[in-house]
C-alpha cells in the first residue's frame, strides 16, 4: 500500500549534552557497529512475549485470547551505570529500526548521557514486524486500540530483560521515563496517566491529546508562516478551481486537470489531493511537505515548490499557462498556475512508474478492492486506528483562504474505511471515528504527574496538542510536576533531533533540550519518595 503520513515526522536526530563526561564505553554495548562519532550505527533485535489482549473482562475484545506475540525492541547500554533510569522511546507508526537515531544521537541519547541511563526503543503493536497475526483482517485488528497499546508499554516495563546488562531494571523499582512524538507522544501521555503507578514519567512531544473527525486547521501554520506570495497564489488558484467545480463546467475542470497532465484522474477529490501533495494532503505524500521541514536535515521540497509557484522570471512557456483559463476569470491570469503545474509534472508525476495515474498504486483512491487487501502493513494499521478512534482526517476549511480544494471533506477518507474494513465476525468499525473514546483520556484538560508537554508553534498538528489555540486559555502555568514548553519557530517534534552538541544547536532547540534535562533531573531527584509508595519492599 502507499505510505500514509499522519505523524511520521521522522525528523529524528541526535544530541550530546556534555552533562556526563565520565560515562564509560561499557563492554556490553548492545550494538553491531560504531560510527566515526563513536555512537552505534545499528542494534540487534530483541523480542518480548507480549499479550495480545490485556483486558480479558472487557466486552470490547470478546472473544478473548490468551495468546502472545513477539514485540520487537532495541536498546543501547553505552552510557548505562548501575542504578540509572530507563528511557523508553515509543516507536509509533513505523518500524523500530527507523527510530534508531533517537538512541544514536537523538533525544534518548541526550537523556542517557545526562543521567547514565539505558535507552530502549519499543515497536508499537501492528507496526514494523510486531504483528499478532499473519494478516490484518477486521477481526484480527480488534486489538489495535490505544488502551491495548499503552498496556503493552506498562507490561514491558514490568517484565523486560536486557541481555548482558546486570541487575533488575524493571518498573516500578527503576524509574522508567517515556518519550514519544506525535501519536506516540499521545500514547506517552496516555501511558503516564493510566499506568502512573508503574511508569514514572514521560515527555509527550507534539502529542495530539484532543481529536475531531475532521481537521482543516492542519493548514493554519502554513497560511501564517509560509512565504506569503506563495500562499496567496495557491489559495487563489484553489478558489478559482472550486468555483469552476461548483459551476458544473466539466469542460473547464478537465482543461484545468490537463494543465497538470492529470486529465486521467477521474475523481475530482483524487486530483485535488494529488496537486496538494507538495503542501500536504489528506493522506498520500509522494514528496515531502511542510510537516517534513526540520531544523536538522529537514526536507526542502516545500520551499522548492513555492519557489516554482512564485518565480517571476520563469520562461514564457510556463508563465503563459497562467492565462490558459483567464476567460473564466474575466481575463485575469491565474498567477502562479504555470509554475504550479510545471512542478507537479516534473517532480510528482514521475513517481508513478507505470504512468497509470488513476490507479490506486499511483494517485487514485477509488478502487475498493485495493483497500481490502488484508496484508500486514503500517499503512493498513494506521488507517484502521484512524477509522476506529482517531479521525483527524485532513479536510479543507469551510471559509477563509484554503490550500486544499473544498471538494475534499471527511466523507472522502471515510469511504476508505468502508472499503478497507468490512464487518468481521466479531469486530466492525463505527460509521464515524469514535473520537470521544480518544478524548476521554483527558482532551485539552489532560494532566498527569511527571508528564511534560512540548510542542512547536509552526507544527501543522499543533491545534490538536496541549498548546492549541482552541484549548482553554490561558493554559495552566508550567510546574515541575506538570511542565510544558512551546518551542518558538519549531515544527513537528523537532526536539527529537540533535547534532551531538547542544551548545551549537539553534537557540530555541538548544534551550528546549536543556529544559528537558532540567525537567527529568527534578523528577529523578524525587524518585525515592515515589518508589516508596509504589515499588515492592
Amino acid at each position: 500500500m502507499k505510505a500514509i503520513i499522519f505523524a511520521l515526522g521522522l525528523l529524528v536526530a541526535v544530541v550530546r549534552t556534555g552533562r556526563v563526561t565520565n560515562a564509560p564505553h561499557v563492554p556490553h554495548i548492545n550494538a553491531r557497529d560504531v560510527g566515526a562519532n563513536g555512537r552505534p550505527t545499528s542494534y540487534p533485535v530483541n523480542y518480548f512475549d507480549q499479550q495480545i489482549d490485556h483486558f480479558p473482562n472487557s466486552d470490547r475484545y470478546s472473544p478473548h485470547t490468551n495468546d502472545t506475540f513477539k514485540q520487537r525492541y532495541y536498546f543501547d547500554s553505552t552510557y548505562y551505570k548501575s542504578g540509572g533510569p530507563v528511557f523508553l522511546y515509543i516507536g509509533g507508526e513505523t518500524s523500530g529500526p527507523s527510530r534508531w537515531s533517537n538512541l544514536q544521537t537523538g533525544i534518548i541519547q541526550i537523556l542517557m548521557e545526562a543521567f547514565n541511563g539505558l535507552g530502549v526503543i519499543i515497536e508499537n503493536r501492528y507496526y514494523g514486524e510486531s504483528y499478532p497475526y499473519n494478516t490484518s483482517t477486521t477481526d484480527e485488528l480488534a486489538y489495535l486500540t490505544n488502551e491495548q497499546t499503552i498496556a503493552d508499554f506498562a507490561n514491558f516495563a514490568q517484565h523486560a530483560t536486557f541481555p548482558n546488562v546486570t541487575g533488575d531494571l524493571t518498573a516500578p523499582g527503576t524509574p522508567w521515563i517515556l518519550y514519544g512524538g506525535s501519536l506516540a507522544g499521545a500514547e506517552t501521555a496516555f501511558s503516564i496517566k493510566q499506568h502512573g503507578d508503574i511508569l514514572y514519567g514521560g515527555i509527550a512531544s507534539s502529542a495530539p491529546i484532543w481529536l475531531s473527525v475532521g481537521y482543516s486547521n492542519w493548514y493554519n501554520p502554513i497560511l501564517k508562516y509560509a512565504p506569503q506570495d506563495c500562499v496567496t497564489r495557491i489559495s487563489r488558484i484553489v478558489d478559482n478551481f472550486d468555483a469552476v467545480v461548483a459551476s458544473g463546467d466539466r469542460s473547464t475542470v478537465n482543461n484545468f486537470k490537463a494543465l497538470f497532465g492529470l486529465e486521467s484522474l477521474t475523481d475530482d477529490r483524487d486530483f485535488a489531493m494529488l496537486i496538494a501533495n507538495p503542501i500536504g494532503n489528506p493522506g498520500f505524500y509522494q514528496t515531502a511537505t511542510w510537516q517534513e521541514i526540520g531544523w536538522k536535515n529537514g526536507a526542502n521540497d516545500f520551499f522548492e515548490f513555492c519557489g516554482n509557484v512564485t518565480n517571476i522570471d520563469a520562461p514564457e512557456t510556463i508563465t503563459q499557462v497562467d492565462y490558459a483559463l483567464a476567460n473564466y476569470t474575466k481575463g485575469q491570469p491565474w498567477a502562479g498556475l504555470g509554475g504550479y503545474a510545471d512542478y507537479v509534472k516534473r517532480e510528482v508525476l514521475p513517481l508513478c512508474p507505470n504512468g497509470d495515474y488513476n490507479s490506486n498504486d499511483c494517485f487514485g483512491t477509488q478502487n475498493a478492492s485495493w483497500w481490502a487487501d488484508t496484508s500486514n502493513s503500517g499503512t493498513r494499521s494506521y488507517v484502521y486506528t484512524s477509522c476506529v478512534e482517531q479521525g483527524a482526517y485532513i479536510d479543507s476549511p469551510k471559509s477563509g483562504p484554503a490550500l486544499l480544494s473544498r471538494v475534499i471533506n471527511t466523507t472522502y477518507e471515510q469511504q476508505w474505511c468502508k472499503w478497507a474494513f468490512p464487518d468481521g465476525k466479531f469486530n466492525k468499525i463505527p460509521d464515524s471515528p469514535a473520537v470521544e473514546a480518544y478524548n476521554a483520556f483527558g482532551g485539552f484538560d489532560f494532566q498527569a504527574d511527571r508528564l511534560a508537554f512540548i510542542d512547536g508553534d509552526q507544527d501543522v498538528w499543533n491545534d490538536l496538542c496541549f498548546h492549541s489555540d482552541f484549548a482553554p486559555q490561558p493554559r495552566p502555568q508550567s510546574t515541575d510536576l506538570h511542565p510544558h514548553y512551546l518551542i518558538t519557530g519549531a515544527g513537528h517534534h523537532w526536539d527529537s533531533s540533535g547534532i551531538l552538541n547542544i551548545e551549537a544547536e539553534p537557540q530555541f532547540i538548544r534551550e528546549a533540550h536543556k529544559w528537558e534535562i532540567r525537567t527529568v533531573k527534578k523528577w529523578l531527584d524525587k524518585f525515592s519518595d515515589w518508589r516508596a509508595a509504589f515499588a515492592p519492599a
